[in-house]
């Protein structure tokens, strides 16, 4: 089985045409290439497949996490599915449709570089969704109706975290929570240092916390410049696979919370320890633009021989 290693500024997948090589169990494929021991080493699998019939899309996009969690999105990776597409002959339009969990989705690709493929592309991630039942969240005394935007955490939230005394103060963590859905979940906190959060502790305890019954991505955010061309720097733990280099949909997630509570205006720059996204929105109903590089490692041949047998849990 054929497949390419890609990534969007760190934020790294195991590429597979699904036409070509239809898979039976794309959870347990996702957690054999994730692994970096015995696998190829990846944040996860997507599927390059055939559109369902009657969507008006030109290729279909499946994302699995390592754990083997099927997601509703990437941000990074769509890029890389419009790369993967387009340089390999799948399908040339401009701009590509992709269908996701999240619904059709258009990606402007751009050539460029010696050989003139795919190196960069502006995907719309459409509209973010603010209704606490859509995120989903369920927190005591919001309506599931509203929006959650900086929300006061209670001082006891943190209790059972099991990060070092004081980290809050040692950070400069406003205490306040916006959450923002870009199909998938996302909740943004800010802070004067990103660099002096404890993610490895925080991320997987909010990830987990009873107030998000499917779980959620969490974001740690740094306002740099909040005029002009606004730039911010952020650390993101996502559910299923961890810290990350880079988060597509997490970064349009604190576009949107930046300018919902006027911490940043658009567009912004947000620094990942990956790379660099540009993120644009105009409020309301508008579809978050963001850009950012879609670049290939290698590809290779996996002999699914090789694949371990997984035990039952």
């Amino acid at each position: 089985m054929s497949f390419a290693k890609m990534h969007g500024l760190g934020n790294d997948y195991v590429y597979i045409d699904g036409a070509q090589h239809p898979v039976s169990d794309p959870p347990a494929l996702a957690r054999w290439v994730s692994d970096r021991h015995v696998g190829i080493g990846s944040d996860g699998l997507i599927m390059v497949d055939p559109v369902t019939p009657g969507v008006a899309a030109d290729v279909r996009m499946r994302m699995y996490n390592a754990d083997g969690s099927e997601g509703m999105m990437c941000g990074n990776g769509i890029r890389c599915v419009a790369k993967f597409a387009v340089d390999r002959g799948l399908c040339d339009r401009q701009p590509l449709r992709v269908e996701t969990r999240r619904g059709v989705l258009e990606v402007h690709w751009m050539r460029g570089g010696h050989d003139g493929t795919v190196h960069e592309a502006m995907v719309s991630m459409g509209a973010p969704i603010l209704a606490a039942a859509r995120i989903p969240a369920s927190i005591p005394g919001v309506s599931l109706s509203a929006a959650v935007v900086d929300f006061a955490l209670p001082d006891e939230f943190w209790t059972l975290a099991g990060a070092p005394a004081g980290w809050q103060e040692a950070c400069g963590l406003d205490p306040r929570m916006t959450l923002v859905s870009m199909g998938n979940p996302h909740a943004v906190l800010w802070c004067a240092d990103v660099a002096r959060v404890p993610l490895e502790q925080v991320g997987p305890f909010m990830e987990r916390h009873a107030w998000f019954p499917e779980r959620i991505n969490v974001h740690f955010v740094q306002v740099l410049n909040a005029t002009g061309m606004a730039e911010v720097r952020m650390r993101t733990w996502e559910r299923g696979s961890g810290a990350t280099q880079a988060c597509g949909t997490g970064a349009s997630a604190v576009c949107v919370a930046g300018v919902m509570t006027g911490r940043t205006c658009s567009p912004v720059r947000a620094h990942l320890p990956g790379g660099d996204l540009l993120l644009e929105w105009e409020g309301s109903e508008s579809s978050v633009q963001m850009t950012g590089p879609a670049v290939e490692v290698f590809e290779g041949t996996l002999d699914l021989a090789a694949q371990p047998q997984e035990r039952e849990q």
